[in-house]
């Protein structure tokens, strides 16, 4: 059974001003997770192929459950709406922050952690709960900032908005030296990809017009709507009038796109 010591209730205290921000974020877009951001099967098979043989999982930054393994034990996620999404049957929900887990040391053989570093108020001390946490491995979903600054979207019609993608974005160099060594692995985003997060819609512009499908992605949900319309409705003109389909026709027959998503797989 996993025990929760008090040293780790104590030290979760003292974070708990700097998370707050986090959580009302998720609290608010995290409304339309289980709709917007379903599991898209392709990368749920490269995520569980990186955790190979480990028997038991810990899912931090849980999210709704998400690409969750079978032999998932328990998901750590500060947002009760989030966890209130997630389906019957999933694992056992703690509501908990990555900076400060509430577990004893070496709990599982692996943790993972999808989507959810650069949100931490902490990399550092996430990081290092996640090494104390894993006994045997460590798999990160993340994202290469260098190459994701170019997708379209950002490139040519959010260049403001991008900016604050700036101010989270964590670099692969310094994930990997806080691992203390890692390998990463390209994440090509299909086209038809179910999971709706940023570069999801590479092949299908028109969906970043919805605010639904909008609601579901952090940088929309953090970004100040004056800086986002004027590049959306440049986006509407542009799709109205043909000119993106013109200027990206190259992607128009593509299976997949590498838009900068990675796992960093670490071995402890």
């Amino acid at each position: 059974m996993l025990r929760i010591t008090a040293a780790a209730r104590s030290s979760r205290c003292q974070r708990e001003a700097r998370i707050l921000r986090g959580m009302a974020t998720y609290n608010s877009i995290g409304a339309t997770y289980a709709y917007t951001r379903r599991p898209d099967p392709r990368i749920a098979a490269k995520i569980h192929q990186a955790l190979g043989g480990a028997a038991t999982v810990i899912n931090v930054g849980a999210g709704t459950g998400s690409y969750e393994p079978p032999q998932t034990v328990l998901a750590v996620e500060p947002s009760a709406v989030m966890i209130a999404q997630r389906p019957a049957g999933s694992a056992r929900a703690l509501e908990a922050s990555a900076e400060s887990i509430p577990l004893a040391d070496d709990s599982a053989d692996a943790v993972m952690a999808l989507l959810t570093v650069h949100h931490w108020s902490d990399l550092e001390a996430g990081i290092g709960e996640l090494r104390r946490v894993a006994r045997q491995r460590i798999v990160i979903f993340t994202f290469d900032h260098d190459i994701s600054r170019r997708f379209w979207l950002l490139d040519e019609y959010l260049p403001e908005a991008a900016a604050f993608d700036d101010t989270r974005a964590v670099g692969l160099n310094r994930l990997v030296t806080l691992l203390g060594g890692a390998r990463v692995e390209t994440v090509p985003i299909p086209h038809d990809c179910t999971d709706g997060f940023l570069a999801a819609f590479w092949r299908r512009p028109d969906a970043y017009l919805d605010p639904e499908v909008r609601a579901g992605i952090s940088m929309f949900a953090q970004t100040c709507d004056d800086v986002i319309q004027p590049g959306l409705a440049r986006l509407s003109d542009d799709l109205s009038s043909g000119r993106w389909h013109q200027r990206h026709a190259d992607l128009l027959d593509r299976e997949a796109l590498d838009a900068g998503y990675r796992l960093v797989v670490a071995d402890l």
